[in-house]
């Protein structure tokens, strides 16, 4: 199914103007003395000048892009006014022709600087975020350590003298490995408690009878 084609006035009266125009820059251009495809270059260069001005208007409304408007303008409309039976086709001014012949150039300066002109328009570059500052806290007190008690230690019970000990008693033999290991006991002791090791301290910590733990012990002396 075709669409209904809706017939637009105004673009319309455009094609209308745009070709009543074309023609007029054309038939100035021939008569300037600007013959075959030359005089169609004329129009095509006016008209190129328009819509490089008409791209540039819409993104900036500069006074560059406004001045090259009003020279277009005046070279399209300055061609229909000329055409209208006000100037002899016939005997072109000298001052008209050099303005013909010297378009070309300008409307090429115009649309390079038009074309090539950077927009003052720039992007504002995007703000830095902010910094917050930071405010030093003091830092909370850590709680004291709570006071760990001391390891009760056993009261060493005072060795009894050698010459207590019976003289008629006999001593018992003590192997080697044994005394080894009662002295690195002893020195454990020693170590852990400040004092020397008594014989029930060793005869407890050995599992020895008490005859053996006193020679021992007179052994570690």
């Amino acid at each position: 199914m075709f669409r209904s084609i809706r017939i637009d006035a105004v673009l319309i009266q455009a094609v209308i103007a745009g070709a009543l125009s074309f023609a007029h820059l054309h038939d100035l251009a021939e008569a300037a003395g600007q013959t075959g495809w030359k005089a169609w270059a004329y129009p095509v260069s006016v008209d190129l000048l328009l819509v490089a001005v008409w791209r540039r208007l819409r993104t900036e409304r500069s006074k560059l892009a406004w001045f090259w408007f009003l020279v277009a303008l005046v070279a399209s409309l300055g061609a229909n006014i000329a055409t209208a039976g006000l100037l002899d086709l016939d005997h072109v001014p000298a001052w008209l022709r050099i303005l013909v012949a010297g378009w070309p150039a300008l409307a090429f300066l115009g649309g390079t600087l038009l074309a090539h002109t950077p927009t003052g328009h720039a992007p504002a570059p995007e703000s830095a975020p902010r910094s917050v500052p930071v405010v030093d806290r003091p830092a909370a007190p850590e709680p004291a350590p709570e006071p760990v008690p001391a390891p009760e230690l056993p009261t060493a019970e005072p060795a009894p003298a050698l010459s207590q000990v019976p003289a008629a008693a006999s001593v018992p033999a003590v192997p080697p490995a044994l005394v080894d290991h009662a002295r690195k006991v002893a020195s454990e002791h020693r170590t852990r408690t400040g004092t020397d090791i008594d014989t029930a301290t060793l005869r407890a910590r050995l599992g020895v009878p008490e005859d053996l733990a006193g020679a021992i012990v007179a052994q570690l002396a």
